[in-house]
């Protein structure tokens, strides 16, 4: 049974079909994998970044994606934020808000 990908809210999906076409055609094939593999999805297409919270990590020439994600209950994966990268590492007050989201999904 293959996994089901949400977005945490309305304004997360509006972030990422903002992104330019080349880094939005990654992610639309990286959420297939991610539907198809769960959490044995991996580097490069996906990473852990601790505490059950992962990212999906679409590259176009544009530029670098990232979007946070978990597993919830069941083969269920929401996705929790939304950036475009501008920095090598990815910025701290983004994956704050990821680690929020997550909290309040899981009943946290």
């Amino acid at each position: 049974m293959p996994f089901t990908v949400d977005y945490f809210n309305q304004r997360v999906a509006d972030e990422v079909e903002s992104w330019p076409v080349g880094i939005l055609a990654d992610h639309a094939r990286l959420v297939e994998l991610l539907v198809e593999f769960g959490p044995d999805l991996g580097m490069p297409h996906s990473r852990m970044t601790g505490a059950g919270l992962f990212e999906l990590r679409p590259r176009g020439r544009e530029g670098i994606g990232r979007a946070p994600y978990c597993f919830v209950v069941g083969k269920r994966v929401v996705v929790l934020h939304a950036f475009i990268k501008k920095t090598r590492g990815a910025p701290r007050r983004e994956l704050d808000v990821a680690r929020r989201r997550m909290k309040e999904v899981r009943g946290g």
